[in-house]
């Protein structure tokens, strides 16, 4: 069996979480990695012993033509860019969620993909977990009825990261699109993939640039972005609200970079049969009067980001259909794009994609 050629763009953080997979698989070889911080990317390359280094990803796909897939990296607003580019020239796409830093680029992106008929993953790391693929198995199979509930929370006392994280013309956003989008994710993945219709939110820009790890401190951050030109702190500190789907379940969610308030990092989904949650992992099974808990056994350890990519590696060479796969990138960006909106326009708005 021939050897998959992968290349990797964008060297910040979220890349050391990839690189390492890639060197661990005998079926992939690591080809080239690019940065528009050309240091950057030639620090990563001799780390983890790729070839070549790249300061776009045009001068990557030029001088190598044999690359299979290219692995994006980068901070949102680069999501779209580099994924085009990509599929343009034939190649396999993983990218990095969010889809892209607003949802015109996200339709571009699925434009672009099936154009050139190539395969497309988002990387939305948690729903590969094992736990997370029990319960949907156990939605699949009806064993929990109608769900037609969820909750989920990825909310942080303080904790927002450097750089461009906080400059939406990077990032697209805060919370919601940093850590709020792998609970929701999580938890529309347990319910099913429901199709998702319209979103009631509201979004607080109160506490602000509030940041123990800043200016120096941010050095010793391993989630730290970089610091970008034109900085402007201008993204949400909070948001929360709820979704509304085509088969009449709701999904309402927490998320939050500084809150007043517990941690809190969980999500459930619940049918009229039974419920489950993640974080502690439980099944509600109800009878009667009487609920029962019950803690599945098994073997349910597992790097998710070595999951996440054994299973795109795996479509590749299968040609089947990513569990993320460009359709559901682009409805998941139009929930998260959604929740802007509405906080923005104080109502409840139908989604469009």
């Amino acid at each position: 069996m021939s050897k998959l050629k992968v290349a990797i763009v964008g060297c910040g953080s979220i890349s050391h979480c990839h690189f390492p997979v890639y060197k661990k698989l005998e079926d992939v070889e690591l080809v080239a990695c690019a940065d528009i911080n050309f240091e950057r990317a030639k620090q990563c390359a001799e780390k983890y012993e790729v070839p070549n280094a790249y300061a776009s990803v045009e001068e990557l796909l030029e001088k190598h033509p044999e690359v299979d897939i290219v692995d994006v990296c980068t901070w949102p607003a680069a999501h779209g860019p580099v994924t085009i580019a990509a599929a343009n020239a034939g190649k396999h796409v993983i990218c990095e969620k969010p889809t892209s830093h607003n949802l015109k680029s996200a339709l571009e992106m699925r434009k672009a993909i099936k154009k050139n008929n190539v395969i497309f993953q988002l990387a939305t790391p948690l729903r590969y977990q094992k736990t997370a693929n029990y319960i949907r198995d156990l939605v699949d199979k009806g064993e929990l009825g109608d769900v037609f509930y969820g909750r989920t929370a990825y909310v942080r006392q303080r904790g927002i990261p450097g750089g461009w994280f906080s400059c939406s013309a990077y990032s697209g956003g805060g919370p919601v699109i940093d850590i709020g989008v792998h609970r929701i994710d999580l938890a529309w993945y347990l319910m099913g993939c429901p199709k998702p219709v319209s979103v009631s939110a509201s979004a607080s820009y109160r506490i602000g640039d509030y940041r123990p790890s800043a200016s120096e401190k941010d050095k010793e951050n391993a989630w730290a972005g970089t610091t970008v030109e034109n900085y402007k702190f201008d993204t949400e500190d909070s948001a929360c609200g709820f979704f509304r789907f085509e088969n009449g379940a709701t999904l309402y969610f927490d998320t939050s970079w500084s809150f007043n308030g517990p941690i809190e990092n969980a999500t459930m989904v619940v049918g009229d049969k039974a419920g489950a949650t993640m974080d502690p992992f439980k099944i509600f099974r109800g009878d009667g009067m009487s609920i029962t808990e019950e803690i599945p056994e098994g073997d349910f350890a597992g790097n998710f980001f070595e999951l996440e990519i054994a299973h795109f590696i795996d479509c590749v060479r299968t040609g089947k259909t990513p569990s993320s796969d460009i359709e559901q990138a682009v409805q998941l960006e139009a929930m998260l794009a959604g929740i802007y909106d509405s906080a923005k326009k104080g109502k409840e708005i139908k989604l469009k994609y």
